[in-house]
């Protein structure tokens, strides 16, 4: 017996927003699977692998990548109950920069009436300027609007004038860097979404509002490298990746302490601390010898200021280039400390001293319901921020550079076909 396809039936299956993000990270890829509403989220799927095809955000073994992306999206597959093909997926690397761009367009249509269109012309202008021949422009993000130079406006459809301009921050990306993001996720079998810089997606998940209009820094610590984002009126002002992560923090423990990479990511998960001040009290720590050796006694003191070093040569590298550009000064909310690197004991209160303002542990807000406490931590932030979706509207702070693979519009009278041959095989 068919089963019969009702129009009710393939409005609720189209009422379904299912979207999917992948982080690949240096140290572990995740993948998770969410239904999304107007009110509401539903983690549905979440899968973990290790990553051994990546260095400092880079894709450096294309069949590696894919075999962990395979791993993890299988596991997220399996607990969500459904298929995905498309997912957003997270970009970072030191090949990443960003500069800021003025542009104008003045209102033609008979009504001075600032349309969608208008910041269409906007964006699409922005996409002409000249960048290096090796990079794309991930992200264009408007940071402030002037109708007729008077500035300050968020969003300025409706508005009448006769010049719009905006203020943008231009995200540029090595061309080579995603290509071999996108040829590893095909390898794969999945088809890119979209590409979202990994501090933007980290900030949907762990920011507040207000925090982003006082003025707030974000520091996403991963395995590879280290991301930063700074808002202020809530508009992205700064974003910048920094080669200095997890992994250098494990390879001084392992190089000074001379023992395998394992056992020093052990110390560092299991005992690090950032800053001595945050040590509760002096112990021994014995480590596993090598080739038969006896185990080797350290005190705890020695492993937290091997690890204290290098955190306090990250954020001064930091702090340096906040000085730098002049964003200092604009941060009034503090710092936010997120990624599986902020999960050393006493990373606020080494953020703190160096930064000299308050700081927090950054976590992502608002999963709603289904599988969402196994991505309520520090080192799930960006995956979390991957499924929030991509803005799109007039009134949106962020345009998103799309893969070309989906730049297609949605054929609703496919799908329906497609759907009505499922039922009709039952």
């Amino acid at each position: 017996m068919k089963a019969c396809l009702t129009v009710s039936k393939v409005e609720e299956i189209m009422k379904k927003n299912i979207i999917a993000g992948l982080d690949l990270g240096t140290t572990k890829v995740c993948a998770v699977i969410a239904e999304q509403s107007e009110s509401n989220m539903n983690i549905l799927g979440f899968g973990v692998a290790p990553s051994e095809g990546l260095n400092r955000g880079l894709v450096a073994n294309i069949s590696k990548t894919a075999e962990a992306i395979n791993q993890a999206m299988s596991v997220a597959i399996n607990r969500a109950g459904l298929t995905v093909k498309e997912l957003n997926v997270g970009v970072a690397g030191e090949h990443i920069t960003s500069l800021r761009h003025r542009n104008y367009v003045t209102i033609s249509n008979p009504e001075k009436e600032i349309t969608q269109d208008d910041l269409d012309r906007l964006r699409s202008d922005v996409q002409t300027i000249r960048i290096p021949s090796d990079r794309q422009i991930l992200h264009i993000i408007p940071e402030e609007y002037f109708v007729d130079y008077q500035g300050g406006i968020d969003d300025p459809i409706g508005m009448s004038g006769s010049r719009l301009e905006a203020v943008n921050h231009v995200v540029l990306a090595s061309i080579a860097a995603i290509q071999n993001i996108k040829k590893s996720v095909e390898r794969a079998g999945y088809v890119v979404k979209d590409y979202i810089l990994q501090p933007i997606a980290s900030s949907f998940a762990v920011l507040e509002e207000n925090e982003k209009d006082l003025g707030v820094l974000l520091i996403d610590i991963g395995g590879g490298t280290t991301d930063l984002a700074v808002f202020h009126k809530k508009a992205i002002k700064h974003t910048k990746v920094i080669g200095v992560a997890g992994n250098q923090v494990t390879n001084d423990i392992r190089e000074t302490l001379g023992i395998v990479t394992a056992d020093a990511e052990k110390l560092k998960r299991e005992h690090g601390y950032a800053t001595e001040q945050a040590m509760i009290k002096e112990e021994d720590l014995y480590i596993k010898g090598i080739g038969g050796r006896g185990n080797i006694k350290i005190p705890l003191s020695l492993l937290t200021q091997i690890i204290s070093i290098r955190m306090k040569e990250l954020f001064s590298i930091i702090d340096n280039e906040l000085r730098h550009t002049g964003f200092k000064n604009k941060i009034k909310a503090g710092v936010v400390l997120t990624g599986g690197g902020s999960l050393l004991k006493g990373s606020t209160e080494l953020a703190e001293e160096v930064f000299g303002m308050p700081a927090r542990i950054g976590v992502p807000l608002d999963l709603g319901s289904g599988l969402s406490n196994e991505v309520e931590s520090p080192e799930f932030a960006t995956v979390a921020g991957l499924i929030r979706g991509v803005p799109g509207k007039a009134s949106d702070s962020f345009s998103v550079g799309k893969s070309t693979s989906t730049e297609s519009k949605f054929n609703l009278n496919k799908l329906f076909k497609r759907v009505q041959e499922f039922f009709d095989k039952l």
